[in-house]
């Protein structure tokens, strides 16, 4: 995230937390309770299409630490969020993908329209939003910079599931 952000042009903020949801929901909080603080936030936007039990989450917890939640890909068509992310010339790869639904070599392949039709005709959601898969935005209209990956491990991962993971060793910013 943070050479994404350098490409883009834009600051970050990162915070490690625990996988235990618990645990996570406070240090979650102390963390948007520390932005609040320190640059006087007061909405947070989330990319959430249509898991009802994110967005309840979302909403509590948004609510319990004062900001407001901003949703504004809720309720739309995954594949169209999909198409449009594509046509806007954003470009981005697959980092992570559950083994059980896909194989080895679905990582480091490119989010694309060939890619989506496949993931179309295999009924998985075309935004991973029941976390099939991960992608990592590389490039796009936004960014003033392209992160140029040169080299990626692939790696079976037992974790929360069972999940190939791309793990991206070498990269250089290129200029636009």
């Amino acid at each position: 995230m943070k050479t994404q952000a350098e490409a883009i042009g834009i600051p970050v903020i990162q915070k490690e937390v625990s996988p235990d949801m618990k645990k996570y929901e406070e240090e979650f909080k102390d963390a948007v309770f520390g932005l609040k603080e320190k640059y006087g936030i007061s909405g947070m936007v989330f990319g959430d299409i249509y898991l009802d039990e994110h967005r309840s989450w979302i909403e509590r917890v948004c609510n319990e630490v004062g900001i407001t939640p901003l949703e504004p890909l809720w309720n739309l068509k995954p594949e169209d969020v999909a198409i449009q992310f594509i046509e806007l010339g954003f470009k981005a790869v697959v980092v992570s993908a559950k083994a059980d639904l896909f194989d080895e070599n679905f990582v480091g392949r490119e989010f694309d329209r060939e890619t989506l039709k496949f993931l179309i005709n295999k009924n998985i959601c075309p935004c991973g939003e029941n976390g099939e898969f991960h992608t990592y935005v590389y490039d796009g209209p936004i960014f003033r910079k392209k992160i140029k990956i040169t080299k990626i491990e692939k790696i079976l991962k037992n974790g929360f599931w069972k999940h190939y993971f791309a793990d991206i060793k070498e990269y250089e910013l290129e200029e636009k």
